[in-house]
């Protein structure tokens, strides 16, 4: 909520924003995350240990939705360790946690957010089954990073003219880790109705994060500023500017970042920054946005960063 000398000191727009989206928004009271990867697991725990809604985990992958369960289970365990949480708490977040591989258990949620890989056409698929799954009310999220929203909302029609699934196709791009991290994406679609996006914002506020909004552009607002910075850095390595080392200690204590951009990609995983880099070099035809050669050499080598146990640094 926000005080009356804040809201007074807010721009009018701003202010009318602030009293409409809850005004318009629709109640979530079941949750649904297709991905049961680092994002899509950091979403469904946050959901439950904040919100406290139901949430229903698909995965095609009985030994990801296994992983990743196990990972909330160590989670929550610090959680109760460092006394953020009582165990009592920790056990009713984690009994909130369905998983199924079977997406059409997804037919009774309000609010659905997709977090599968950076690959557009196994987004618009997903999309195009969940306009057909979900019930006609439920907000159809994703958790892209880089893909169009227009584009993920026009998979969900065969007909252009009928929005009636299309506008409720939005973007809530969490950032990662999705526990720790407060900022929120909220990126809406040519086709993305009010109601969609106020419901949205509303639910990521439940969520304890801060959204930010963004129009639907290549790479929107946290992408387009983050992964040229990390692109430059990784060409600053290959042409010989700095070592690996060096380039990772300027930025932190020259700029206090908690992180280099070398050890932040390792930690995003390789394979997402040049999949975000691509798309950015593609959308706009601008050469600024073209991929390091050493990136993609990483990548085909199968050094991707914390989650490979290889990228810049080692982690076995």
């Amino acid at each position: 909520m926000l005080s009356r000398t804040l809201v007074q000191k807010l721009p009018m727009g701003a202010r009318a924003f602030s009293s409409t989206c809850a005004r318009n928004a629709a109640e979530v009271k079941r949750l649904g995350v297709v991905g049961a990867g680092q994002m899509g697991l950091g979403i469904a725990l946050v959901a439950a240990t904040k919100a406290r809604v139901p949430v229903t985990l698909v995965d095609a992958s009985e030994t990801s939705l296994d992983k990743g369960l196990a990972f909330a289970d160590k989670l929550l365990s610090k959680d109760v360790a460092k006394q953020r949480i009582t165990q009592d708490e920790a056990d009713a977040a984690r009994a909130l946690l369905q998983p199924t591989t079977i997406l059409e258990d997804l037919d009774s949620v309000d609010f659905v957010i997709e977090a599968v890989p950076e690959i557009p056409k196994l987004k618009f698929d997903i999309f195009s089954k969940l306009a057909e799954i979900c019930p006609k009310h439920a907000i159809l999220a994703t958790n892209t990073s880089s893909i169009s929203i227009t584009r993920i909302a026009a998979s969900t029609t065969k007909d252009p003219n009928d929005t009636s699934n299309s506008s409720r196709v939005v973007s809530t791009h969490f950032m990662n880790p999705v526990p720790v991290q407060k900022g929120v994406e909220i990126i809406s679609g040519l086709q993305t109705s009010q109601e969609t996006l106020d419901t949205a914002v509303e639910f990521c506020k439940k969520l304890g994060k801060i959204p930010s909004i963004s129009k639907d552009s290549p790479g929107f607002l946290a992408n387009r500023i983050l992964m040229p910075y990390i692109n430059e850095a990784i060409i600053c390595l290959e042409t010989g500017v700095g070592d690996r080392d060096s380039i990772d200690a300027i930025m932190k204590n020259g700029t206090n970042v908690p992180m280099g951009p070398l050890q932040l990609a390792d930690f995003i995983g390789l394979d997402t920054c040049l999949a975000i880099m691509k798309v950015l070099y593609e959308e706009t035809s601008d050469s600024k946005y073209r991929p390091s050669v050493h990136l993609r050499n990483m990548v085909d080598a199968g050094w991707l960063g914390k989650k490979s146990g290889k990228g810049f640094y080692d982690y076995q």
